[in-house]
């Protein structure tokens, strides 16, 4: 079995600047049973030079520039599996041009539904073209095959893993700290966090808050007038802008209760898993993946206003026997459900079963062509 792991553009393998899918990657291919079996390909600024399974292609390059080096180190390669993670475009157009393999798309994020109908043609075309398209959750596997039913057969699903042991603290010995982790922007619910934390700090002196805000550049137009909500309190609230792994680690450790109230249907929710790792007690929206993420360990409320956020964080902070057991029923269900040694496995299995597809492909003569475009009865194409 030989399989090419290919991150998009932009995307490295540094732990010092891992964002939250370079994490999933790299936890993934730590615990592969077959590592040297697995190539890793990307942009050659953002590279840990001394890995041996990895190879790098020159930064900066456009779509089509960077997709021919791709491609180059592919016919080199000679893999039966092409996992492509993330970029549909980018990948797709590989996976047209490519050499000989079963090819992957590995989506961290949902594929959002169609809006019209050449929507549905121009992603469905792209979409075509993978052998297998991989999802981080059972919700958002279901939400593509209602949406796409023509490839329904073709998801798999493979949760995010969770490394417990670098996240894992102490429950019963945290810091009196409300923690928010996330994008800074409308969709993570940050405007409800903070009218829900200033809530909770007004009523409870002791207590604390901290935002760790991914993003933040890109947002902080729409942001800034929630965080003036919490500037009266000053040093009370910790406040991390586009923060670095260890930082957002060390943070997640210290607190008490963490809180999720996405609004959209998230993929899976990493952040979910981390603050639970931690011994948090999780305050989720249950959106999406969410609840996939947490089984029966948080508790979930509605995020259509911050009246349901702030009363489940007045809950914890005053029932601290409650906020003790799910912390620590949070942190043992992550520990055992999403182990990286079970979604490694379980990963494994999939690469095994698509390099068998690969070589039947290829003893196949002549060669089977890999999509085939609708027929939608529009006229050809030219000039008038």
């Amino acid at each position: 079995m030989r399989v090419a792991v290919v991150l998009p553009r932009g995307c490295g393998f540094r732990p010092d600047r891992a964002n939250s899918m370079e994490t999933v990657v790299r936890t993934l291919a730590a615990h592969a049973r077959s590592q040297s079996a697995v190539t890793l390909i990307c942009d050659a600024d953002q590279a840990t030079a001394s890995d041996p399974r990895l190879l790098t292609v020159p930064p900066g390059l456009g779509g089509r520039a960077r997709n021919r080096r791709i491609k180059a180190l592919l016919e080199t390669l000679q893999p039966d599996v092409v996992e492509y993670h993330q970029q549909l475009k980018s990948a797709s157009d590989l996976a047209a041009e490519g050499p000989p393999a079963t090819y992957v798309l590995y989506r961290h994020t949902r594929i959002k539904p169609p809006r019209h109908p050449l929507d549905a043609w121009r992603y469905g075309r792209r979409l075509a073209r993978f052998d297998r398209l991989v999802f981080v959750s059972e919700a958002a596997g279901q939400e593509f095959a209602a949406d796409y039913p023509a490839l329904a057969d073709r998801v798999s699903v493979v949760c995010n893993p969770i490394a417990v042991e670098a996240w894992r603290a102490d429950p019963a010995d945290k810091e009196k700290l409300i923690l928010f982790c996330g994008r800074a922007m409308a969709d993570k619910g940050l405007d409800l966090f903070c009218i829900a934390l200033a809530r909770a700090l007004d009523a409870h002196p002791d207590w604390r808050g901290a935002l760790v805000l991914g993003d933040w550049e890109r947002h902080q137009a729409w942001a800034d007038p929630y965080l003036g909500l919490l500037d009266r309190f000053g040093d009370r609230v910790e406040i991390l802008k586009s923060a670095p792994l260890e930082a957002v680690r060390a943070v997640t450790r210290r607190a008490a209760i963490a809180a999720t109230p996405s609004r959209v249907r998230e993929a899976l929710g990493l952040t979910a898993l981390e603050a639970h790792a931690a011994g948090c007690a999780l305050v989720s929206s249950g959106r999406g993946g969410l609840r996939e993420a947490s089984g029966d360990h948080a508790l979930y409320v509605e995020v259509d206003g911050p009246d349901p956020l702030a009363a489940a964080l007045e809950r914890l902070i005053t029932e601290p026997e409650t906020r003790l057991a799910l912390a620590r029923s949070g942190q043992t269900f992550v520990a055992e459900v999403h182990a990286p040694e079970a979604r490694a496995a379980q990963l494994d299995r999939l690469r095994e079963a698509w390099t068998e597809q690969a070589r039947r492909r290829r003893a196949e003569a002549p060669p089977r062509p890999r999509f085939s475009l609708p027929r939608l009865g529009l006229p050809p194409l030219g000039r008038a």
